[in-house]
């Protein structure tokens, strides 16, 4: 520009010849390679003031919704006709023969809404109609009969001698890392989940049990039998091995709805009265600062194993009345959790809970139990007694 502006004021007819030559070869350009559409492409807007609408113009992206587990947008809820049992949070840490006198919180099923075609009434989601009459009675006796058919119809023919060595040896600690963890809850629902995708993949899942629910071992393999439908086919202390089944196919694996949340634990009878049962409130202060100052009986360890805590305390109520166990470093709802299985499977009474420790009394009229005082940590599964002896050489 500064260039034509120049020659024009030195030579007007030279400018005028160069401005026609640049205007005659833009107009060659223009024609040559200007770009006419075709008449499928729609016509541009005749207002100047919107630009030009791009055809290729992806949509504007959706506003990010965070994930949530409690959407239930076309959703059915759970069908639980394939699990004719009572849903809980522990199967082993909880009973239907004790009830509960209140709640903590209102009856949320943990759940979620609209995800189990169950009603939670507070404890659990019973498999029937959740009245006043079937809660406070017995077991529906068809439930049982449902359970006991469909794990006769998964396990099939039993194992072989030779079968049950093979599997054990397969998940032994020295050949798999692989095992799932049963600690201070027990049993718990969302469990049922875990054992199915071990048994996915393998036709047995190593179990390792610690903590409080190791004091009844026989109820923790009953109730991952009853709630699985699988088979133990070898324990040795806290450690067990669960077979699936010769007929079990994972395609077909019961559905079992999660739980979101732990519920919280209904309010239960006090498990320490003010005064004990036949003595006076003199008697029982007398006695409960003489529990505490008798010697220990044995401390027991965070996660440990338990087992032999009750016939422990069943011989030594042979020679004394008053037994102290040492609990310190346990949490409170754990030692207080073995002191109500104490009362239940030795049986005794409880006397306090007073700076860590366990002090029970064996009552007036005490009577040995009839079952025995030997610790039986270990069941035979087979007649030769060989295979067991070799794991316990190896375990030591």
């Amino acid at each position: 520009m500064f260039l034509l502006t120049r020659l024009t004021r030195q030579n007007p007819s030279r400018a005028t010849l160069l401005t026609r030559h640049l205007s005659s070869a833009a107009s060659k350009l223009h024609s040559n390679y200007t770009f006419k559409p075709p008449s499928s492409l729609p016509p541009q807007p005749q207002c100047s003031n919107f630009p030009p609408s791009k055809p290729n113009q992806k949509k504007p992206k959706p506003r990010y919704r965070p994930p949530s587990s409690l959407d239930q947008a076309g959703r059915k809820p759970v069908r639980s006709n394939d699990l004719p049992f009572d849903f809980r949070f522990s199967y082993t840490e909880s009973s239907a023969k004790v009830r509960p006198i209140g709640l903590r919180e209102p009856k949320y099923s943990p759940f979620g809404p609209g995800r189990v075609d169950r009603k939670w009434t507070g404890v659990c989601a019973p498999a029937v109609d959740p009245t006043v009459e079937s809660l406070e009675g017995p077991e529906d006796p068809k439930l049982e009969e449902q359970r006991k058919k469909k794990r006769e119809m998964i396990q099939g023919k039993p194992l072989s001698s030779e079968e049950r060595k093979t599997l054990v040896s397969q998940f032994e600690r020295s050949k798999t890392n692989k095992h799932v963890n049963l600690g201070r809850d027990g049993l718990t629902h969302n469990m049922l989940n875990v054992i199915h995708n071990h048994w996915k993949f393998a036709e047995a899942v190593r179990i390792k049990c610690m903590g409080v629910p190791t004091m009844d071992m026989n109820n923790i393999c009953t109730q991952l039998e009853d709630k699985t439908f699988g088979k133990v086919i070898f324990r040795h202390g806290g450690t067990l091995i669960l077979y699936r089944g010769r007929n079990y196919n994972p395609k077909k694996r019961p559905v079992i709805p999660v739980m979101l949340w732990k519920p919280h634990e209904p309010v239960y009878p006090r498990l320490i009265k003010t005064t004990i049962d036949g003595l006076s409130i003199k008697e029982t202060k007398e006695m409960r600062k003489r529990g505490l100052s008798v010697p220990a009986l044995t401390k027991l360890a965070k996660n440990g194993y338990y087992a032999f805590l009750v016939p422990m305390v069943r011989d030594a109520f042979l020679s004394c009345e008053l037994v102290r166990i040492d609990c310190e470093g346990l949490e409170r709802k754990d030692y207080k959790k073995i002191g109500c299985k104490l009362r239940d499977m030795v049986p005794c009474i409880l006397v306090t809970f007073e700076n860590e420790q366990i002090v029970v009394w064996r009552g007036k009229d005490y009577k040995p139990p009839k079952d025995g005082y030997f610790l039986k940590d270990r069941e035979s599964f087979d007649d030769d007694d060989d295979f067991c002896v070799g794991k316990e050489q190896q375990a030591m």
